[in-house]
């Protein structure tokens, strides 16, 4: 634990404090508040990002998506790795963060080819996003696995994902694109991706 902290107390004085002009972002955490794992009241991760000089900080739903405004000149990687030092201090266990810019949220739901599809149902889309574009040779290696009917599309550090039973019945999971693709991931429905874009639009 000594060693994570020191690591994380280097992190962190190694950071450009250098700001700009606010910025929306959405972050995206992976797996609180799962079957009585990983407790987070929502109230407190707002507290927790405001205590890290995040503005105008919102939350929506228990999973874990938190919008708020930065002006500082973190790149998306960054800011994650400090939420996620900040999460495991503060509660000691790790948390995933994955960061996406209100542009870039607005550009997943815009580029969904699943929407071009006749007779698409909305409900059984879902998008999982990854922390960095993963190498080409493995999203290559994954280029011909077939769980259909369910299926899904890579475009940089986004997974598209259409399922026909429901996604916890899918084998396209969190856990596959962590293994082969060897990035973090974490997904949610195509509803609340809207409606994470609807708030951060409303900043």
């Amino acid at each position: 634990m000594k060693k994570k902290s020191a690591e994380g107390d280097l992190f962190l004085k190694n950071q450009d404090k250098q700001t700009g002009s606010f910025k929306v972002f959405i972050s995206i955490l992976r797996g609180i508040n799962v079957g009585g794992q990983k407790k987070i009241l929502m109230a407190d991760l707002k507290a927790l990002y405001e205590k890290l000089g995040f503005k105008n900080v919102s939350t929506y739903i228990q999973s874990g998506n938190v919008i708020f405004e930065s002006n500082e000149k973190f790149s998306d990687t960054e800011l994650a790795k400090k939420i996620e030092i900040a999460i495991d201090r503060k509660y000691g266990f790790e948390v995933v963060v994955i960061i996406r810019s209100l542009e870039e949220m607005k550009d997943t739901i815009s580029s969904n080819p699943f929407l071009k599809e006749k007779n698409s149902d909305t409900k059984r889309l879902y998008v999982t996003f990854l922390s960095e574009i993963p190498a080409k040779e493995n999203v290559e290696s994954i280029g011909n696995v077939d769980f259909s009917p369910d299926r899904f599309i890579i475009f940089e550090k986004v997974v598209y994902i259409y399922v026909d039973n429901g996604y916890g019945e899918t084998k396209i999971s969190n856990n596959f694109f962590e293994k082969k693709l060897k990035v973090k991931a974490t997904t949610r429905n195509w509803n609340t991706v809207n409606k994470l874009s609807d708030l951060a639009s409303s900043k």
